[in-house]
């Protein structure tokens, strides 16, 4: 190799390095590079671009979030601790959950459920590649997922990252049936509500003043995404959790960007679901009363 070669190589190579300097001290000690490199949040070189930047500052930042809430539980019956990831998707947030938290533990238990076969094929091969074996991936509609038998009776912690629109209350349905010590949830596409109250804007206008606030159809979405998570705050505090509605990251990185953390505490909240049961009736939306909050129907 002559000297050009070698100094030209030498540079390349310097240059590479300079690049993985960059990118990797935005990375946890100790984190898969090889995961994220399969997830395609990292490039082949090791490279982040502006869309997995975000991406990853989104799932990393609700990681923080959920470490501390795991720091915090025992888990039930001296069991290993129980995660179910609704809505999984690509599994970004189960397996980055896994690499960062369980897999140093050497305990605990990640659970996808997701509705497309191709996406849970890929999750399960990755996860067998990586030696992750402490996952399972479920090809399972989020509302029928606490039929499941192979699922434990129990979880520790239910998660669902921009699980799309009703998907949400699917996540909290199993969150109340497994009878999770937490929930921790972004929802997103809040679209059934909105729709609904588009059906009946006209009554509604000519009943009250209040439906001015979605009587344009850029209000009628932002309302009704508004008025879903108030409502599934409301159930849940009803159901005996304790409630914390915040920010996941800037609104810069995302849109999607409401936190919902639920943490059981047993004390049902019977000021919370007449609240919301007002909110249903107000808003002409009685007929979500069984189809959303069935545990209220049943008290």
């Amino acid at each position: 190799m002559n000297k050009r070669s070698f100094n030209a190589r030498n540079t390349n190579a310097k240059a590479h390095k300079n690049a993985q300097d960059t990118v990797l001290p935005e990375l946890r000690p100790g984190q898969s590079v090889e995961l994220l490199k399969a997830l395609h949040i990292l490039t082949r070189e090791g490279r982040l671009n502006q869309d997995s930047r975000r991406k990853l500052k989104q799932v990393e930042h609700l990681v923080q979030f959920i470490e501390k809430i795991l720091g915090e539980l025992t888990p039930v019956d001296g069991n290993a601790l129980a995660v179910a990831d609704h809505g999984a998707g690509k599994s970004y947030l189960g397996f980055i959950l896994y690499d960062l938290l369980l897999r140093p533990q050497g305990s605990g238990w990640i659970y996808g459920i997701e509705t497309r076969p191709d996406l849970v094929q890929r999750s399960r091969a990755l996860a067998a590649r990586l030696g992750f074996e402490r996952m399972r991936f479920l090809n399972v509609l989020a509302a029928e997922s606490v039929q499941v038998s192979d699922l434990p009776e129990r979880f520790d912690v239910v998660t669902a990252l921009h699980a799309c629109d009703t998907a949400t209350d699917d996540a909290i349905a199993f969150g109340l049936q497994k009878r999770a010590q937490a929930m921790v949830l972004v929802p997103c596409c809040q679209a059934e509500l909105a729709a609904r109250l588009r059906q009946h804007k006209a009554l509604q206008l000519a009943r009250t003043p209040l439906a001015e606030l979605w009587r344009h159809p850029l209000h009628t979405r932002e309302m009704g995404s508004q008025l879903t998570n108030v409502l599934r705050c409301l159930y849940l505090q009803s159901q005996g959790y304790s409630v914390t509605v915040t920010e996941l990251v800037g609104w810069e990185h995302s849109l999607k960007n409401e936190l919902i953390i639920a943490r059981y505490t047993g004390q049902r909240q019977r000021s919370a679901a007449d609240r919301l049961k007002a909110l249903l009736d107000e808003f002409g939306l009685g007929e979500l009363l069984p189809l959303r909050f069935a545990a209220l129907e049943a008290g």
